[in-house]
Order: structure tokens, then C-alpha cells, then sequence
């Protein structure tokens, strides 16, 4: 063999081995897409809330007879940000929050569930932002596949 031909089969093993690793890390590791796998977490009268939202989550359900609400808290993830589809947003930055609430403070995209007075099954996405020392909800809508 010549010189040639020894570099050009040492760099095609060398990119089949880093192309390979490559695929082989995507494949073990669920696909690198760095999405977090989101659970429904049921809230009722016996339910003790994990965090601040889910205190006023709870405390909004109960004051409107809704128990049990079942909730998914994406917090601030800004990947499922985008996907919101809202009346005041439509896959918002966290830079446009900021714009419309001048004084906030945080904000949690939260998903819940519950069944409404004629039976039927409800099912909305909520922002729901932090100003003036208390939450409120920033809009509703839902969540694009």
C-alpha cells in the first residue's frame, strides 16, 4: 500500500469511529433530545403542594370547587414555552413575558386537568406570572404537539 492510501484509510476508520460514538450516544442516551418527561400529578383536599404554585393551584381549585385537579408543571421551561399557544401569546420568549408584565417576577407553565360541571373533561395550559408579591394567571390556552 502506499502512503496515500494508509492516511486515507486511517482518516475513513477515524470519522467511521467519531460518527459512530456520535449515533451510539444519541441511541443510548433516549435520543438527545433533552426533553424531560413531564408527569400528572393529582391534586386534592389531601394533596401538600410542593412549591408556591401548587399552593395557589390548590388554594384556586378548592375555592372554586374543583377538586381534583390533576397538574403538569413545566415551571420555566422555555422549550414548552414555545410550544404555548395562548390569547395574549403564541409560543412567547421569556423576553415577551417580561414586555407585557413589567413587574414580574417569575413565571410557571402549568397544564391541568379537571372535570367541569356538565361532566366533560377540561383540559388547558396555564402561564401563570408572579407580580406584586402574588400569582395570577398571564394567559390560557394550550400546549401544540
Amino acid at each position: 500500500m502506499s502512503k496515500v492510501t494508509k492516511i486515507i484509510l486511517i482518516f475513513l476508520l477515524f470519522d467511521i469511529l467519531i460518527i459512530g460514538g456520535y449515533f451510539g450516544y444519541k441511541a443510548l442516551s433516549g435520543g438527545g433530545s433533552g426533553d424531560f418527561e413531564y408527569e400528572w400529578i393529582q391534586i386534592d383536599a389531601y394533596y401538600t403542594p410542593l412549591d408556591d404554585i401548587e399552593v395557589f393551584i390548590k388554594q384556586d381549585a378548592e375555592e372554586r370547587d374543583m377538586l381534583p385537579v390533576l397538574v403538569k408543571n413545566y415551571g420555566k421551561d422555555t422549550k414548552i414555552l414555545r410550544k404555548f399557544r395562548g390569547k395574549h401569546f403564541a409560543g412567547p420568549t421569556e423576553t415577551q413575558i417580561k414586555l407585557k408584565y413589567r413587574d414580574l417576577e417569575t413565571w410557571h407553565l402549568v397544564e391541568l386537568k379537571y372535570t367541569a360541571d356538565a361532566g366533560r373533561e377540561v383540559q388547558r395550559a396555564i402561564l401563570y406570572v408572579y407580580e406584586h408579591q402574588q400569582w395570577k394567571v398571564g394567559d390560557s390556552g394550550t400546549i401544540a404537539q
